[in-house]
């Protein structure tokens, strides 16, 4: 989420370590105070309003503990990162109790605070964000383009579309499986002069060959066995309209040439006919592979990738763009409380930290279904982690921390191995869910959370899943 400036108090008894923070916070475009005691913290904190302070633990005439105390008291919106050159483990889990973001033991280096101190403006920021989003009723600001989002690289995309959608150019989407490639495609569509005509979308891998090409030309009485009747294709009935070609790199290199010389000539001949067929159609296409490649092993023609390739749109992960997952995920939970009939009162701050830091490996459609489940769930009030097992248990983490050495670089050690350990734990109960609920069907499995089926492969050799054994005197047939 990366919070560029902030206003930051730094409170100190030793004046080199405040001019230290000062300089280094200040290089990266912090406005940065400094206080060398807690009375002198709490006077500045009453005329000046602070996104974070940074405060020793041991001080004279009032302790970082105090100053952490006043602040959550009177200044809860404001973050607090503790730092001290006598750290225990007892401290470290006393003032994170007390909410402090984190405990740094000093010494710490330049590139360590900038971390800790991003880390804990983008943590604030989610909060706020989280407050907020729960009194909107919906959060579905998606104007005409039906996108949510304000990160940077999902309004290049809105911006991308903007310039694009009033002309009739041939557009590329390029993305990841679930992240939104369709709605980009309608969105274009919806803000053309085409917006009041028809719009066909077709999965390109779900058809043969001669299936395909049938259905975007159609055929005549005859063609081909079966064909027992004329048919109109989709080409001829979105004529004035949109067409949408998901997944082209599914489609053989015959009905590549098809489509190339439609594009050029904007006309076609049904399968079985000799008349031509001119149609005012607009064509965007999309994909998750690299067509580059796939034209260098001679699985994509290199006429037909180049006519293409005339307005590519990269349509972001969701992992790239983390400022969004909250807007996006409220927007799923308004919406299927409302369909479902339930009063559901946002996220508890636990769980909007956590779905802003999951990976999200299924992008935008594997947080709509994780979303649904839990609004099946749950009842009402704040939605809590009980209701998202997909983003890992506390107890592990709480149990951990039980057994934490004394020493400041097994401090910090602990703080990578809590992660790993949550991340490991959530990816292999994911999969092992999804597995469980489709009879280890891993067709089934990954479509249900939204990864493609390859993706979902290698997430379980990564984790060794195998089906477990079935019963000796279990039929075999």
């Amino acid at each position: 989420m990366a919070v560029t400036e902030a206003k930051i108090l730094v409170v100190d008894d030793e004046p080199n370590i405040c001019r230290s923070c000062v300089k280094t916070l200040g290089k990266v475009g912090h406005h940065v105070d400094f206080a060398l005691n807690g009375p002198a913290a709490v006077a500045k904190m009453e005329d000046t309003t602070y996104d974070l302070v940074i405060t020793d633990l041991k001080m004279n005439l009032m302790g970082g503990m105090e100053v952490l105390r006043r602040i959550k008291e009177h200044w809860p919106d404001t973050a607090v990162i503790v730092i001290t050159g006598y750290s225990t483990v007892s401290s470290a889990v006393e003032v994170m109790k007390m909410g402090a973001f984190d405990y740094v033991p000093k010494p710490f280096t330049p590139a360590e605070l900038r971390a800790v101190v991003t880390q804990a403006l983008d943590a604030r920021e989610m909060r706020l964000m989280n407050d907020r989003l729960k009194t909107v009723k919906s959060s579905s600001r998606t104007v005409s383009h039906q996108l949510i989002g304000s990160s940077p690289k999902i309004n290049k995309v809105i911006q991308m579309i903007d310039k694009v959608a009033s002309t009739d150019s041939t557009v590329l989407i390029h993305g990841q499986s679930g992240t939104g490639k369709e709605l980009v495609a309608r969105a274009v569509h919806a803000n053309s002069k085409r917006t009041d005509r028809v719009f066909f979308a077709v999965d390109c891998g779900t058809l043969s060959g001669s299936l395909l090409s049938s259905e975007l030309f159609g055929h005549k009485k005859g063609a081909f066995t079966g064909a027992h009747t004329d048919k109109a294709g989709i080409f001829a009935k979105a004529d004035g309209g949109t067409v949408f070609l998901d997944e082209i790199s599914n489609i053989d290199l015959d009905v590549q040439g098809q489509l190339l010389r439609f594009l050029e000539s904007r006309d076609f001949i049904p399968l079985g006919s000799t008349a031509t067929r001119k149609v005012d159609i607009r064509l965007i296409l999309a994909t998750n592979k690299n067509l580059e490649t796939m034209v260098a092993d001679g699985l994509f023609r290199e006429d037909f990738y180049y006519r293409i390739f005339v307005y590519p749109i990269l349509l972001p992960p969701l992992n790239e763009r983390k400022k969004d997952i909250l807007p996006i995920a409220y927007h799923f939970m308004n919406r299927f409380s409302a369909s479902m009939g339930k009063k559901i009162e946002g996220f508890d701050n636990e769980v909007a930290r956590r779905l802003t830091e999951f990976e999200w490996p299924g992008n935008v459609r594997q947080l709509r279904n994780v979303i649904e489940r839990a609004v099946i769930l749950h009842e009402e009030g704040p939605i809590s982690l009980k209701d998202l097992p997909v983003l890992g248990d506390q107890n592990d983490i709480d149990q951990l921390m039980e057994h934490v050495p004394e020493t400041n670089a097994e401090l910090k050690a602990l703080k990578k191995e809590i992660r790993q350990k949550a991340v490991r734990k959530v990816e292999k109960n994911f999969l092992l869910k999804a597995l469980t609920q489709t009879d280890w069907n891993v067709t089934r499995a990954a479509e249900k959370v939204g990864l493609q089926r390859s993706n979902f492969q290698n997430l379980m050799r990564k984790y060794d899943l195998k089906r477990p054994h079935q019963n000796n005197n279990a039929h075999s047939g």
